[in-house]
Protein backbone atom coordinates (compact mmCIF):
# COMPACT_ATOMS: atom_id res chain seq x y z
CA UNK A 1 0.00 0.00 0.00
CA UNK A 2 0.96 3.63 -0.85
CA UNK A 3 -0.30 6.96 0.50
CA UNK A 4 -3.05 8.54 -1.57
CA UNK A 5 -2.51 11.83 -2.82
CA UNK A 6 -4.84 14.69 -1.69
CA UNK A 7 -6.56 14.71 -5.30
CA UNK A 8 -8.01 11.37 -4.09
CA UNK A 9 -10.18 13.21 -1.47
CA UNK A 10 -11.95 16.19 -2.66
CA UNK A 11 -13.52 16.56 1.10
CA UNK A 12 -11.07 16.53 4.05
CA UNK A 13 -12.02 17.60 7.61
CA UNK A 14 -10.78 18.42 11.18
CA UNK A 15 -12.20 17.84 14.72
CA UNK A 16 -11.05 20.03 17.67
CA UNK A 17 -12.42 18.65 20.87
CA UNK A 18 -11.13 21.56 23.20
CA UNK A 19 -11.31 22.13 26.99
CA UNK A 20 -13.98 24.66 26.26
CA UNK A 21 -15.62 23.98 23.07
CA UNK A 22 -15.24 21.41 20.14
CA UNK A 23 -15.44 22.69 16.47
CA UNK A 24 -15.27 21.29 13.14
CA UNK A 25 -14.52 22.25 9.75
CA UNK A 26 -15.23 20.65 6.71
CA UNK A 27 -13.21 21.63 3.13
CA UNK A 28 -12.82 20.49 -0.29
CA UNK A 29 -9.77 20.14 -1.66
CA UNK A 30 -8.35 21.01 -5.08
CA UNK A 31 -5.37 20.60 -6.61
CA UNK A 32 -3.39 21.40 -3.16
CA UNK A 33 -5.71 24.37 -2.80
CA UNK A 34 -9.00 24.45 0.33
CA UNK A 35 -11.94 26.16 0.53
CA UNK A 36 -13.55 26.05 4.01
CA UNK A 37 -17.41 24.23 3.30
CA UNK A 38 -18.78 24.63 6.69
CA UNK A 39 -17.68 25.15 10.05
CA UNK A 40 -19.71 24.08 13.15
CA UNK A 41 -18.90 24.51 16.78
CA UNK A 42 -20.52 24.14 20.06
CA UNK A 43 -19.43 25.12 23.52
CA UNK A 44 -18.98 22.03 25.58
CA UNK A 45 -16.81 22.79 28.79
CA UNK A 46 -14.89 19.38 28.78
CA UNK A 47 -13.01 20.84 31.24
CA UNK A 48 -15.36 21.45 33.60
CA UNK A 49 -16.25 17.57 33.96
CA UNK A 50 -12.92 16.92 35.56
CA UNK A 51 -12.73 16.41 39.24
CA UNK A 52 -9.96 16.65 41.64
CA UNK A 53 -9.04 12.65 40.80
CA UNK A 54 -8.53 14.29 37.16
CA UNK A 55 -11.44 12.12 36.04
CA UNK A 56 -13.93 13.32 33.50
CA UNK A 57 -17.43 12.93 34.60
CA UNK A 58 -19.83 11.40 32.79
CA UNK A 59 -22.23 14.79 32.87
CA UNK A 60 -19.34 16.24 30.45
CA UNK A 61 -18.61 12.45 29.08
CA UNK A 62 -22.07 13.13 27.71
CA UNK A 63 -22.17 16.44 26.83
CA UNK A 64 -18.80 16.05 24.35
CA UNK A 65 -20.94 12.53 22.81
CA UNK A 66 -23.82 14.40 21.95
CA UNK A 67 -21.98 17.21 20.10
CA UNK A 68 -19.67 14.63 18.57
CA UNK A 69 -23.20 12.90 17.27
CA UNK A 70 -24.26 15.97 15.28
CA UNK A 71 -20.84 16.32 13.83
CA UNK A 72 -20.61 12.66 12.60
CA UNK A 73 -23.17 12.99 10.04
CA UNK A 74 -20.92 15.01 8.13
CA UNK A 75 -17.71 13.03 7.84
CA UNK A 76 -18.34 9.10 9.30
CA UNK A 77 -18.65 8.50 5.52
CA UNK A 78 -15.38 10.18 4.84
CA UNK A 79 -11.90 7.62 4.05
CA UNK A 80 -10.04 7.05 7.48
CA UNK A 81 -7.57 9.09 5.80
CA UNK A 82 -9.49 12.38 5.33
CA UNK A 83 -10.26 13.19 8.74
CA UNK A 84 -7.86 13.84 11.86
CA UNK A 85 -9.68 14.19 15.35
CA UNK A 86 -7.53 16.03 17.67
CA UNK A 87 -8.25 16.54 21.70
CA UNK A 88 -6.67 18.90 23.78
CA UNK A 89 -5.85 19.91 26.90
CA UNK A 90 -8.65 18.67 28.96
CA UNK A 91 -8.18 15.00 27.70
CA UNK A 92 -4.76 15.72 28.40
CA UNK A 93 -5.50 15.59 31.69
CA UNK A 94 -8.53 13.41 32.15
CA UNK A 95 -6.76 10.13 33.56
CA UNK A 96 -10.13 8.21 32.21
CA UNK A 97 -9.86 9.81 28.73
CA UNK A 98 -9.74 6.57 27.16
CA UNK A 99 -13.19 5.72 28.18
CA UNK A 100 -14.60 9.01 26.36
CA UNK A 101 -12.31 8.07 23.51
CA UNK A 102 -13.46 4.75 22.73
CA UNK A 103 -16.98 5.88 22.99
CA UNK A 104 -16.08 8.60 20.34
CA UNK A 105 -14.55 6.74 18.01
CA UNK A 106 -17.96 4.75 17.94
CA UNK A 107 -19.75 7.41 16.77
CA UNK A 108 -17.62 9.31 14.26
CA UNK A 109 -15.90 6.63 13.11
CA UNK A 110 -12.50 8.05 12.83
CA UNK A 111 -9.56 8.04 15.05
CA UNK A 112 -9.46 10.42 18.33
CA UNK A 113 -5.63 11.34 18.62
CA UNK A 114 -4.63 13.70 22.18
CA UNK A 115 -2.08 15.80 21.09
CA UNK A 116 0.83 17.49 23.14
CA UNK A 117 0.74 21.05 24.52
CA UNK A 118 3.46 21.82 21.81
CA UNK A 119 2.16 19.87 19.26
CA UNK A 120 -0.87 22.02 19.69
CA UNK A 121 0.85 25.01 19.60
CA UNK A 122 2.21 24.04 16.17
CA UNK A 123 -0.47 23.57 14.65
CA UNK A 124 -2.47 26.77 15.88
CA UNK A 125 0.33 28.83 14.65
CA UNK A 126 -0.20 26.59 11.03
CA UNK A 127 -3.57 27.39 10.79
CA UNK A 128 -2.88 31.10 11.62
CA UNK A 129 0.16 31.34 9.02
CA UNK A 130 -2.25 30.14 6.34
CA UNK A 131 -5.59 32.21 6.99
CA UNK A 132 -3.95 35.96 8.06
CA UNK A 133 -2.37 38.31 6.28
CA UNK A 134 0.01 39.87 8.68
CA UNK A 135 3.61 41.68 7.51
CA UNK A 136 6.76 40.22 7.27
CA UNK A 137 8.79 39.73 10.23
CA UNK A 138 8.78 37.64 13.16
CA UNK A 139 5.19 37.09 14.99
CA UNK A 140 3.70 36.45 18.51
CA UNK A 141 0.40 34.19 18.40
CA UNK A 142 -1.33 33.43 21.64
CA UNK A 143 -4.35 30.73 22.25
CA UNK A 144 -6.33 30.98 25.20
CA UNK A 145 -8.19 27.52 25.65
CA UNK A 146 -10.38 25.88 27.98
CA UNK A 147 -7.63 24.55 29.89
CA UNK A 148 -4.57 25.58 28.31
CA UNK A 149 -3.01 28.42 26.95
CA UNK A 150 -0.74 28.35 23.85
CA UNK A 151 2.42 30.79 22.78
CA UNK A 152 4.30 30.62 19.78
CA UNK A 153 6.67 32.82 17.86
CA UNK A 154 7.33 32.35 14.40
CA UNK A 155 7.72 34.35 10.87
CA UNK A 156 5.67 32.84 7.59
CA UNK A 157 4.80 29.26 7.80
CA UNK A 158 7.66 28.09 10.85
CA UNK A 159 7.05 28.10 14.00
CA UNK A 160 10.58 28.94 16.06
CA UNK A 161 9.22 28.22 19.45
CA UNK A 162 6.38 26.79 20.86
CA UNK A 163 4.86 26.51 24.85
CA UNK A 164 1.94 25.39 26.24
CA UNK A 165 0.81 26.70 29.82
CA UNK A 166 -1.34 25.06 32.11
CA UNK A 167 -3.86 27.62 31.83
CA UNK A 168 -7.42 28.13 30.59
CA UNK A 169 -10.84 30.03 30.84
CA UNK A 170 -12.87 27.18 31.49
CA UNK A 171 -10.08 25.76 34.29
CA UNK A 172 -9.92 28.81 36.02
CA UNK A 173 -13.30 29.78 36.06
CA UNK A 174 -13.63 26.68 38.40
CA UNK A 175 -10.68 27.75 40.60
CA UNK A 176 -11.73 32.01 40.67
CA UNK A 177 -15.14 32.14 39.41
CA UNK A 178 -17.22 29.17 40.41
CA UNK A 179 -20.46 30.48 41.78
CA UNK A 180 -20.26 33.22 39.09
CA UNK A 181 -19.33 36.39 41.08
CA UNK A 182 -17.03 38.67 39.94
CA UNK A 183 -14.98 40.70 42.62
CA UNK A 184 -11.70 42.84 42.70
CA UNK A 185 -10.02 39.99 44.47
CA UNK A 186 -11.26 36.81 42.95
CA UNK A 187 -10.16 38.38 39.71
CA UNK A 188 -6.79 39.73 41.29
CA UNK A 189 -6.18 35.84 42.22
CA UNK A 190 -6.78 34.60 38.47
CA UNK A 191 -4.67 37.39 37.13
CA UNK A 192 -1.82 37.12 39.79
CA UNK A 193 -2.06 32.83 39.19
CA UNK A 194 -1.52 33.89 35.23
CA UNK A 195 1.43 36.03 35.93
CA UNK A 196 3.25 33.08 37.89
CA UNK A 197 2.64 30.94 34.99
CA UNK A 198 3.60 33.04 32.46
CA UNK A 199 7.41 33.98 33.79
CA UNK A 200 8.47 30.16 33.11
CA UNK A 201 8.43 31.17 29.55
CA UNK A 202 8.18 35.28 29.50
CA UNK A 203 11.90 35.53 29.19
CA UNK A 204 12.67 32.97 26.16
CA UNK A 205 9.70 35.14 24.32
CA UNK A 206 11.01 38.34 24.82
CA UNK A 207 14.56 36.69 23.37
CA UNK A 208 13.41 35.89 20.40
CA UNK A 209 11.07 39.24 20.40
CA UNK A 210 7.84 39.47 17.65
CA UNK A 211 7.35 42.72 15.41
CA UNK A 212 3.15 42.12 15.42
CA UNK A 213 1.10 39.70 18.24
CA UNK A 214 -1.91 37.83 17.11
CA UNK A 215 -4.80 35.93 18.73
CA UNK A 216 -6.50 33.18 18.11
CA UNK A 217 -8.99 32.24 20.30
CA UNK A 218 -12.80 32.76 20.62
CA UNK A 219 -11.56 34.29 24.10
CA UNK A 220 -9.91 37.36 22.59
CA UNK A 221 -11.84 37.85 19.54
CA UNK A 222 -15.01 38.48 22.29
CA UNK A 223 -12.30 41.11 24.42
CA UNK A 224 -11.50 42.68 20.79
CA UNK A 225 -15.69 42.46 20.04
CA UNK A 226 -16.25 43.97 23.45
CA UNK A 227 -13.78 47.12 23.58
CA UNK A 228 -14.68 47.60 20.07
CA UNK A 229 -18.42 48.02 21.60
CA UNK A 230 -16.82 50.23 24.08
CA UNK A 231 -15.33 52.50 21.30
CA UNK A 232 -11.79 51.68 22.79
CA UNK A 233 -10.56 50.14 19.34
CA UNK A 234 -11.90 48.96 15.76
CA UNK A 235 -11.89 45.17 17.10
CA UNK A 236 -8.10 44.44 17.72
CA UNK A 237 -7.41 44.00 21.97
CA UNK A 238 -5.91 47.04 23.83
CA UNK A 239 -4.55 47.09 27.19
CA UNK A 240 -6.55 50.27 27.25
CA UNK A 241 -9.66 48.38 26.72
CA UNK A 242 -8.57 45.87 28.89
CA UNK A 243 -9.04 48.52 31.71
CA UNK A 244 -12.17 49.66 31.08
CA UNK A 245 -13.54 45.92 30.72
CA UNK A 246 -12.23 45.01 33.59
CA UNK A 247 -14.18 47.77 35.41
CA UNK A 248 -17.04 47.29 33.36
CA UNK A 249 -17.36 43.73 34.88
CA UNK A 250 -16.61 44.73 38.42
CA UNK A 251 -19.40 46.93 38.38
CA UNK A 252 -21.88 44.35 37.14
CA UNK A 253 -20.23 41.83 39.84
CA UNK A 254 -22.08 38.79 38.02
CA UNK A 255 -21.56 36.53 35.02
CA UNK A 256 -25.43 36.47 34.62
CA UNK A 257 -25.67 40.41 34.37
CA UNK A 258 -23.03 40.27 31.50
CA UNK A 259 -24.58 41.76 28.68
CA UNK A 260 -21.95 43.79 26.64
CA UNK A 261 -21.64 43.76 22.83
CA UNK A 262 -19.71 40.73 21.24
CA UNK A 263 -19.72 38.75 24.65
CA UNK A 264 -22.02 35.82 23.40
CA UNK A 265 -24.42 33.96 25.96
CA UNK A 266 -22.70 30.99 26.04
CA UNK A 267 -19.60 32.45 27.05
CA UNK A 268 -20.66 34.83 29.25
CA UNK A 269 -19.57 32.20 32.23
CA UNK A 270 -15.83 31.86 31.47
CA UNK A 271 -15.36 35.34 30.20
CA UNK A 272 -13.75 36.94 33.65
CA UNK A 273 -11.05 34.34 33.63
CA UNK A 274 -10.47 34.49 29.92
CA UNK A 275 -9.93 38.26 30.85
CA UNK A 276 -7.78 38.01 33.71
CA UNK A 277 -5.56 35.51 31.46
CA UNK A 278 -5.08 37.94 28.83
CA UNK A 279 -4.65 41.22 30.93
CA UNK A 280 -1.49 39.17 32.44
CA UNK A 281 0.04 38.05 29.21
CA UNK A 282 -0.59 41.93 27.52
CA UNK A 283 1.27 42.60 31.35
CA UNK A 284 3.95 40.37 31.16
CA UNK A 285 4.90 41.11 27.77
CA UNK A 286 4.27 44.78 27.80
CA UNK A 287 2.05 44.66 24.73
CA UNK A 288 0.07 47.00 23.84
CA UNK A 289 -2.65 45.66 21.15
CA UNK A 290 -3.41 42.08 19.69
CA UNK A 291 -5.02 41.65 16.80
CA UNK A 292 -7.21 38.46 15.83
CA UNK A 293 -7.05 35.76 13.38
CA UNK A 294 -9.71 33.38 12.83
CA UNK A 295 -7.52 30.83 11.34
CA UNK A 296 -6.77 28.57 14.89
CA UNK A 297 -5.92 25.07 15.97
CA UNK A 298 -8.36 23.55 13.44
CA UNK A 299 -7.55 24.88 10.29
CA UNK A 300 -4.13 23.75 11.68
CA UNK A 301 -5.08 20.52 11.65
CA UNK A 302 -6.66 20.59 8.04
CA UNK A 303 -3.36 22.48 6.41
CA UNK A 304 -1.56 19.65 8.22
CA UNK A 305 -3.46 16.67 7.11
CA UNK A 306 -3.13 18.57 3.52
CA UNK A 307 0.25 18.61 3.51
CA UNK A 308 0.61 14.88 4.51
CA UNK A 309 -1.24 14.21 1.37
CA UNK A 310 0.80 16.02 -0.38
CA UNK A 311 4.18 14.24 0.90
CA UNK A 312 5.18 17.61 2.75
CA UNK A 313 4.72 15.66 6.28
CA UNK A 314 6.14 17.58 9.31
CA UNK A 315 6.19 14.04 10.70
CA UNK A 316 9.08 12.82 7.71
CA UNK A 317 10.98 16.17 8.91
CA UNK A 318 10.92 15.93 12.67
CA UNK A 319 12.14 11.96 12.49
CA UNK A 320 15.24 13.36 10.59
CA UNK A 321 15.84 15.75 12.84
CA UNK A 322 16.25 13.11 15.49
CA UNK A 323 17.88 11.09 13.57
CA UNK A 324 20.62 13.69 13.12
CA UNK A 325 20.33 14.78 16.24
CA UNK A 326 21.63 11.02 17.98
CA UNK A 327 23.54 10.65 15.39
CA UNK A 328 21.82 7.21 13.76
CA UNK A 329 23.50 6.04 11.03
CA UNK A 330 21.14 6.92 7.94
CA UNK A 331 22.07 4.87 5.37
CA UNK A 332 21.67 1.68 7.55
CA UNK A 333 18.35 2.68 8.91
CA UNK A 334 17.27 3.08 5.22
CA UNK A 335 17.96 -0.35 4.12
CA UNK A 336 16.06 -1.80 7.74
CA UNK A 337 13.00 0.31 6.30
CA UNK A 338 12.64 -0.67 3.18
CA UNK A 339 13.46 -4.18 4.29
CA UNK A 340 10.53 -4.25 6.89
CA UNK A 341 8.25 -2.83 4.19
CA UNK A 342 8.99 -5.07 1.79
CA UNK A 343 7.99 -7.68 4.46
CA UNK A 344 4.93 -5.98 5.26
CA UNK A 345 4.21 -6.11 1.87
CA UNK A 346 4.52 -9.57 1.73
CA UNK A 347 2.20 -10.78 4.87
CA UNK A 348 -0.33 -7.32 5.05
CA UNK A 349 -3.04 -9.34 3.85
CA UNK A 350 -2.85 -12.50 5.55
CA UNK A 351 -1.81 -10.56 9.32
CA UNK A 352 -4.76 -8.13 8.75
CA UNK A 353 -2.55 -4.88 8.56
CA UNK A 354 -4.45 -3.40 5.96
CA UNK A 355 -4.23 0.06 7.64
CA UNK A 356 -1.84 2.69 5.88
CA UNK A 357 -0.80 4.21 9.33
CA UNK A 358 0.61 0.68 10.34
CA UNK A 359 2.72 0.26 7.27
CA UNK A 360 4.19 4.24 8.00
CA UNK A 361 4.25 3.39 11.33
CA UNK A 362 6.43 0.37 11.06
CA UNK A 363 8.42 2.68 8.45
CA UNK A 364 9.08 5.04 11.48
CA UNK A 365 10.34 2.50 13.62
CA UNK A 366 13.17 1.17 10.91
CA UNK A 367 14.48 4.65 10.66
CA UNK A 368 14.77 5.52 14.54
CA UNK A 369 15.23 2.10 15.69
CA UNK A 370 18.78 3.38 16.76
CA UNK A 371 18.54 6.26 18.08
CA UNK A 372 19.39 5.24 21.53
CA UNK A 373 22.88 4.21 20.79
CA UNK A 374 23.72 7.74 21.00
CA UNK A 375 23.19 7.15 24.92
CA UNK A 376 24.51 3.33 25.29
CA UNK A 377 24.92 0.31 23.96
CA UNK A 378 23.75 -1.28 27.13
CA UNK A 379 20.03 -1.88 26.86
CA UNK A 380 20.03 0.81 24.23
CA UNK A 381 16.45 -0.32 22.80
CA UNK A 382 15.17 0.88 25.97
CA UNK A 383 17.05 4.69 25.92
CA UNK A 384 15.45 5.38 22.69
CA UNK A 385 11.83 3.67 23.73
CA UNK A 386 11.99 6.36 26.51
CA UNK A 387 13.51 9.67 23.96
CA UNK A 388 10.93 8.82 21.33
CA UNK A 389 8.12 8.38 24.09
CA UNK A 390 9.34 11.92 26.44
CA UNK A 391 10.55 14.08 23.37
CA UNK A 392 8.75 16.97 21.79
CA UNK A 393 8.15 15.18 18.07
CA UNK A 394 6.00 17.77 15.84
CA UNK A 395 3.49 16.45 14.26
CA UNK A 396 3.12 13.10 15.90
CA UNK A 397 0.34 12.59 18.72
CA UNK A 398 0.49 10.94 22.13
CA UNK A 399 -0.45 7.79 20.60
CA UNK A 400 1.62 7.71 17.95
CA UNK A 401 5.01 8.39 20.17
CA UNK A 402 3.70 5.18 22.86
CA UNK A 403 3.07 3.18 19.79
CA UNK A 404 6.33 3.90 18.45
CA UNK A 405 8.29 3.79 21.35
CA UNK A 406 7.27 0.06 22.08
CA UNK A 407 8.52 -1.03 18.61
CA UNK A 408 11.52 0.33 19.49
CA UNK A 409 11.73 -1.22 22.48
CA UNK A 410 10.80 -4.14 21.42
CA UNK A 411 12.96 -4.92 18.72
CA UNK A 412 15.48 -6.58 20.57
CA UNK A 413 15.39 -8.98 23.11
CA UNK A 414 12.21 -9.31 25.28
CA UNK A 415 9.09 -8.26 23.43
CA UNK A 416 6.82 -6.55 26.04
CA UNK A 417 3.51 -8.23 24.61
CA UNK A 418 1.68 -7.20 27.25
CA UNK A 419 2.41 -3.16 27.31
CA UNK A 420 1.24 -3.56 23.13
CA UNK A 421 -1.75 -5.48 24.52
CA UNK A 422 -2.14 -2.55 27.19
CA UNK A 423 -1.78 0.24 24.86
CA UNK A 424 -4.83 -0.19 22.27
CA UNK A 425 -7.17 -2.90 20.84
CA UNK A 426 -4.41 -3.20 17.92
CA UNK A 427 -2.06 -4.70 19.91
CA UNK A 428 -2.01 -8.01 18.48
CA UNK A 429 -1.72 -6.12 14.85
CA UNK A 430 1.48 -4.01 16.99
CA UNK A 431 2.92 -7.25 18.01
CA UNK A 432 3.26 -8.28 14.42
CA UNK A 433 4.48 -4.85 13.29
CA UNK A 434 7.23 -5.54 16.07
CA UNK A 435 8.00 -9.32 14.98
CA UNK A 436 8.46 -7.69 11.00
CA UNK A 437 10.71 -5.00 12.01
CA UNK A 438 13.23 -7.44 14.09
CA UNK A 439 13.02 -9.81 11.18
CA UNK A 440 14.36 -7.04 9.33
CA UNK A 441 16.62 -5.37 11.71
CA UNK A 442 18.52 -9.70 11.62
CA UNK A 443 18.32 -9.59 7.99
CA UNK A 444 20.66 -6.43 7.94
CA UNK A 445 22.61 -7.55 11.15
CA UNK A 446 25.96 -7.35 9.17
CA UNK A 447 25.91 -3.63 8.45
CA UNK A 448 26.48 -2.74 4.68
CA UNK A 449 25.55 -2.77 1.20
CA UNK A 450 25.47 -6.50 0.89
CA UNK A 451 23.48 -8.29 -1.86
CA UNK A 452 20.46 -9.63 -0.30
CA UNK A 453 19.23 -12.91 -0.68
CA UNK A 454 15.92 -13.71 -2.12
CA UNK A 455 13.29 -14.89 0.64
CA UNK A 456 9.38 -15.55 0.77
CA UNK A 457 7.45 -15.17 4.22
CA UNK A 458 4.67 -17.32 5.20
CA UNK A 459 2.15 -16.36 8.29
CA UNK A 460 -0.39 -17.74 10.19
CA UNK A 461 -1.73 -16.42 13.73
CA UNK A 462 1.10 -16.96 15.84
CA UNK A 463 4.19 -17.88 13.23
CA UNK A 464 5.77 -16.45 10.73
CA UNK A 465 8.13 -19.07 8.08
CA UNK A 466 11.18 -17.70 6.33
CA UNK A 467 12.22 -19.92 2.97
CA UNK A 468 15.45 -18.61 1.80
CA UNK A 469 17.10 -19.91 -1.52
CA UNK A 470 18.43 -23.44 -0.99
CA UNK A 471 21.76 -23.73 0.64
CA UNK A 472 21.73 -20.01 1.45
CA UNK A 473 21.39 -20.39 5.35
CA UNK A 474 24.30 -23.06 5.47
CA UNK A 475 26.79 -20.72 3.78
CA UNK A 476 25.73 -18.01 5.83
CA UNK A 477 26.09 -19.43 9.26
CA UNK A 478 25.88 -15.93 11.50
CA UNK A 479 22.62 -15.53 9.73
CA UNK A 480 21.24 -18.74 10.82
CA UNK A 481 22.51 -18.29 14.15
CA UNK A 482 20.77 -14.86 14.59
CA UNK A 483 17.64 -16.50 13.49
CA UNK A 484 18.10 -19.41 15.78
CA UNK A 485 18.27 -17.47 19.32
CA UNK A 486 15.47 -14.97 17.08
CA UNK A 487 12.74 -17.87 17.24
CA UNK A 488 13.91 -18.84 21.44
CA UNK A 489 12.81 -15.15 21.76
CA UNK A 490 10.03 -14.95 20.34
CA UNK A 491 8.80 -18.38 21.84
CA UNK A 492 8.43 -16.03 24.98
CA UNK A 493 5.14 -14.43 23.54
CA UNK A 494 4.12 -17.77 22.28
CA UNK A 495 4.60 -16.70 18.91
CA UNK A 496 7.18 -19.21 16.37
CA UNK A 497 9.38 -18.19 13.58
CA UNK A 498 11.19 -21.09 11.40
CA UNK A 499 13.82 -20.24 8.61
CA UNK A 500 14.85 -22.82 6.30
Amino acid sequence: MRQTSAESYPLIAALDLGSNSFHMVLARTNNGEMRILERLGEKVQLAAGIDDNRLLDEAAMQRGLECLRRFAQLVNHLPQEAVRIVGTNALREARNRAEFIRRAEEIVNHQVEVISGREEARLIYLGVSHTFPGRPGKRLVADIGGGSTEFIIGEHFESQLRESLQMGCVSYTQRFFRDGKITPARYAQAYTAARVELMSIEHALRRLGWEESIGASGTIRAVGLAIKSGGYSNGEVTAEGIGWLKRRLFKLGDVERIDIDGIKPDRRGVFPAGLAILEAIFDALELGSMTHSEGALREGVLYDLLGRHHREDVRDRTLSFLMERYHVDAEHAARVEAKALEAFDQVAEDWGLDDEWLRELLGWAARIHEVGLDIAHYHYHKHGAYLIEHSDLPGFSRQDQQMLALLVRGHRRNIPKQKFEELCEDGIKLTRLCVLLRFAILFHHIRGPQQAPEYRLRVNDDSLDVVFADGWLQDNPLTEADFALEAEWLKRIDFALSVR
